[in-house]
């Protein structure tokens, strides 16, 4: 049940913060800042459905709160390019049309994917730069340098009349970045002496000790891999937002004097927003086309090819199946697969890892080589971000429960007052005042499916394609005599999606005597109703299969009164 307060006005000297999306789970993220009756929002991320979310394409935040109040919105802030930060866009953009800021990179991805979905012509776009402050609505927004897995990722330092409320983006501190742009840890230590009224910060990485290793690290296991196969083809996979592993990729492949090759549609274009952005040092002469990668020796080629998380119609997954149009992986081939499985992917990428080994491709892979790491921050560099800013009040976002809990404990132990201190969880609102922070009530902010052929689908739907996966499906079928109050076409059962077994026909036969007696019975007693026959012919189906076989299939009657 939602709360009372869910729709009252904040009041005129505090900043209410609701979370529509990232707290509980990896993805969905977004969330709004609201002042003095404006709103801001601070990304709108997608997240990929797991196994049990039967034809679901992708999850997306519940936009409702949004829309009612589209009218209050003056910005979309994105933090930085990744999917489960921007990937909802092209449905949000369709009801609420607002400036979108990000930094170059972050536009140039979002700008791609909406240009795609048919949605962009309307769209304002306005890119920042690094330590650029810019007035937006109510709030006046510092955009700070932060490293990640993606270029050009940016923290957001927002100015309000409660003080500074800092939104930590994903990040990571590498102080070997490939690009030598570091998080802005002196323009964080001085918002620090500002006054921090809260703080949001990624918490993924929460449960690790220690610090997240560099991804400079990376390019020195490349380095080794490849110099230890030198007759062998060399195909990478990985992201395709992650430039600078793709240009890591790129240094080793030229270093061996490689010829390179892109695959995959996302591997090529964000390949070519990035050398137009000077982001991706590469000429075009390195580049040969992927329909040309047979002209050359095994040896002589790099094929760095999108797909790394299993997704069935990548780059990757068409080649460990064979279907892959320009060329076959085998015996002379080393896959590496740069990054590792975002959670709920592990089962899709184990079965590309099979079918690579079945075509006698050797693989490789962040379990058996120091090929990713991760651009997220792990238990030490979480503490000197707290350190830094200093806050008075502390939400950790970004995170399954876990990673949240562990983030609050890492908080309280360096000092933070537990009243200063929230765990919150998708839907939650909370009112930052110069006092602290408190629970303002809830919104809606349930899961929203998309099935790519059917669009939007609710749990009802999802619920039913669950049982058919797990229980099967029970057709009854009868025809019935109107006048004389007869069964004229006999009781059938029809199974799909069972075991066909001696126990199983022993089952049919039992739920066909009992459907029998219970329609002969209605009819005696004079029900006529083709409704009411079908319901009592499931309510007496489903009443044996669950309590004396324990199963529970989707029933479907069809008694034909006739």
């Amino acid at each position: 049940m939602l709360s009372a307060r869910c729709g009252h006005t904040v009041p005129k000297d505090n900043v209410r913060v609701t979370f529509l999306g990232g707290l509980g789970e990896i993805g969905r993220n977004c969330l709004a800042l609201e002042q003095d009756g404006r709103i801001v929002i601070v990304d709108a991320g997608l997240m990929f459905p797991e196994p049990t979310m039967y034809g679901v394409d992708i999850i997306l935040p519940d936009f409702r709160w949004l829309i009612e109040r589209r009218d209050r919105i003056d910005a979309i802030v994105l933090t930085h390019g990744h999917e489960d930060h921007t990937g909802a866009l092209r449905y949000l953009v369709k009801d609420v049309n607002v400036p979108i800021y990000g930094s170059a990179l972050t536009l140039g991805f979002a700008r791609h994917r909406l240009t795609e979905a048919k949605v962009a012509h309307d769209l304002t776009f306005i890119e920042v730069t690094d330590g650029e402050r810019r007035k937006i609505g109510p709030f006046d927004v510092e955009f700070i340098p932060v490293t990640h897995s993606v270029p050009s990722a940016h923290a957001l330092a927002f100015h309000t009349k409660v003080g500074i409320i800092v939104h930590s983006g994903d990040f990571k501190l590498d102080l070997t970045p490939i690009d030598g742009r570091r998080t802005d840890i002196s323009r964080l230590a001085a918002i620090g002496d500002l006054g921090v009224a809260l703080l949001l910060c990624d918490s993924t990485n929460a449960e690790e000790p220690g610090f997240t290793a560099s991804e400079r690290s990376v390019g020195g296991a490349l380095r080794r891999l490849f110099l230890e196969r030198p007759e062998r083809r060399m195909v990478v996979a990985c992201f395709a937002s992650h430039i600078h592993r793709v240009q890591q990729i790129i240094n080793v492949a030229k270093e061996q004097n490689r010829k390179i090759a892109l695959m995959g549609r996302s591997m090529e274009s964000n390949v070519k927003l990035a050398r137009k952005l000077h982001l991706l040092k590469v000429e075009t002469s390195d580049f040969v086309d992927i329909e040309d990668v047979g002209k050359f020796a095994p040896g002589e080629v790099c094929v760095i090819c999108t797909g790394s998380q299993g997704e069935p119609l990548a780059a990757l997954s068409k080649l460990s199946r064979g279907d892959a149009r320009n060329f076959k992986v085998g015996a002379d081939d080393t896959v590496i697969l740069s990054s590792h499985p975002i959670p709920g992917n592990e089962w899709s990428v184990g079965r590309v890892i099979d079918d690579l080994h079945r075509a006698g491709t050797e693989v490789i892979h962040s379990g058996n080589e120091p090929v990713h790491a991760s651009g997220h921050a792990r238990q030490g560099e979480l503490r000197t971000f707290h350190q830094l800013v200093r806050p008075r009040n502390f939400v950790p976002v970004h995170g399954e429960y876990r990673h949240m809990v562990h983030h609050a404990d890492l908080a309280l132990s360096m000092g933070l007052a537990d009243k200063h201190i929230l765990i919150c969880e998708d839907g939650d609102q909370v009112e930052v005042t110069t006092a602290g922070i408190r629970r303002a009530g809830q919104v809606p902010a349930g899961f929203h499916y998309i099935d790519g052929s059917a669009g939007d689908l609710d749990e009802r739907p999802l619920e039913e394609r669950r049982m058919l996966a797990e229980y099967g499906v029970l057709q009854i079928s009868a025809g019935v005599d109107k006048e004389n109050g007869t069964i004229i076409q006999p009781v059938r059962i029809t199974a799909r999606g069972w075991f066909e077994g001696e126990n199983d026909r022993a089952l049919i036969e039992s739920v066909t005597k009992v459907v029998r007696d219970a329609i002969e019975t209605a009819l005696r007693e004079g029900d006529r109703d083709p409704l009411s026959l079908n319901k009592a012919a499931q309510r007496t189906a489903g009443r044996l299969l669950g309590q004396k076989f324990r199963r529970q299939p989707v029933l479907l009657a069809a008694i034909v009164v006739l």
